[in-house]
């Protein structure tokens, strides 16, 4: 048994004050595993009964339709059962530790050790909200040799910790809202960013094109091609660059250090490669090229193509793996550029000047071959680029709106069960 203070989470609702108890989930619910009809026999198939199989268990919580459908022959004929509503689905290999609730009754392939709770004794979303849990207990006890998977008999002697039903039921409730908002924020970002895409592709000609399809007020001359780099007045960049070059070291704080990975679309993660540097690193690594806010910042490589624009004059360190443009101004503004580099058609031709196996990447050698097709007018820059930079803002609110709500439900994760 786990000791005393563990059977008490640190968080709970008013009105819950009994211990929890240690309890063996085969004890709370039944783990039924799965089965396939042979495919050779049409007759087991495209029935009415709905069947899953492990790929389809994504990010969704409920799960009410299935790819692939059996008979009631198809049933008999094989190991599947006909799991109930509210049965926890459980990946039990070749990905373990997958999961969703099912919302209408199916059955399931062999891939899975579903967990159908005995409503008596266990809550399915409380049980759902604990498959972090439920993963880890799989990815330990698993066992084989060409891939790892977890018997039903192994899940029914997991050990966890369990209120008394009502308090399940409460947790469960406040965790299934909880998801429901950040599912909504999630679908909320989704379209924007569809959004976006749709205006960028519109917003700038296609390939051949000197016109795009869509145009702001005012505007109707043809776009000019250029060199990139004709463009621009030069480019920052400290790929591979590190402070011990310089005898130095990274700082618990100071003067951030952008990487590909805090560079995101449209805004900066400072939390993603959390690396400072102080005030002397600072000086001597970014000296005669600080950087402006406004400087569109672009990924080189790992990953490839993001884009965003240094949003202050805080200062910042140029980190590895990317690169700064300095825009000339009467011929591009940064703005414009920041979108410019999201385009369909730049991007396209982006990759195709990117060299490497796993991790590809630009060179700055590659860039100047890079041709672009541009409005003449600055005045016609600025509006699409104003646009997108509200939509871009738009953007990274939903996102920093989301990640603050994973983060609060991870928290609340810790603390509300034993």
């Amino acid at each position: 048994m786990k000791d005393n203070q563990a059977k008490y989470p640190q968080l709970r609702f008013n009105g819950f004050t009994d211990p929890w108890e240690e309890r063996k989930l085969g004890e709370l619910s039944n783990i039924v595993g799965g089965g396939t009809p042979s495919t050779s026999n049409s007759e087991y198939w495209d029935g009415d009964i709905d069947w899953y199989a492990p790929a389809e268990i994504g990010e969704q919580r409920y799960v009410s339709k299935s790819k692939k459908t059996i008979t009631e022959l198809g049933l008999k004929k094989s190991s599947a059962r006909i799991l109930p509503v509210g049965t926890v689905l459980f990946t039990s290999r070749a990905g373990i530790g997958n999961t969703a609730i099912l919302g209408k009754e199916a059955a399931t392939n062999q891939g899975f050790q579903s967990i159908v709770p005995n409503p008596n004794k266990l809550d399915s979303y409380f049980i759902y909200s604990r498959t972090n849990e439920l993963k880890r207990y799989g990815e330990v006890t698993g066992a084989g040799s060409t891939f790892v998977e977890v018997s039903g008999k192994q899940m029914s002697k997991m050990s966890i910790m369990v209120p008394e039903l009502s308090e399940q039921k409460k947790i469960g409730s406040f965790f299934e809202q909880l998801d429901n908002t950040i599912a909504l924020h999630q679908r909320k970002l989704a379209k924007l960013k569809e959004l976006k895409q749709g205006y960028l592709q519109k917003l700038f000609p296609e390939n051949g094109s000197k016109f795009p399809q869509l145009r702001f007020a005012g505007f109707a001359d043809a776009w000019e091609e250029r060199k990139f780099f004709e463009s621009i007045a030069s480019t920052i960049d400290f790929r591979g660059r590190t402070p011990k070059k310089l005898g130095m070291d990274w700082s618990e704080s100071g003067y951030l250090a952008l990487s590909a990975l805090n560079v995101k679309n449209g805004y900066i993660d400072p939390l993603a490669d959390a690396h400072y540097g102080d005030e002397n690193l600072y000086k001597k690594w970014m000296s005669g090229k600080e950087l402006k806010k406004g400087q569109v910042l672009f990924t080189t490589e790992a990953p490839m193509g993001n884009v965003a624009q240094v949003p202050d004059n805080n200062g910042y360190i140029l980190s590895q793996r990317t690169v700064a443009f300095e825009t000339k101004e009467d011929m591009m503004t940064n703005d414009f550029l920041a979108v410019l580099l999201k385009s369909p058609l730049v991007f396209n031709n982006l990759s195709a000047l990117s060299s490497g196996g796993t991790a590809k990447g630009v060179s700055q050698k590659s860039l100047k071959g890079l041709s672009i097709t541009v409005p003449f007018n600055i005045d016609e820059q600025q509006k699409i680029g104003s646009f997108f930079k509200q939509l871009d803002d738009t953007i990274a609110l939903h996102q920093r709106k989301l990640e603050k709500l994973q983060e609060l439900k991870k928290g609340y994760l810790q603390k509300m069960f034993c």
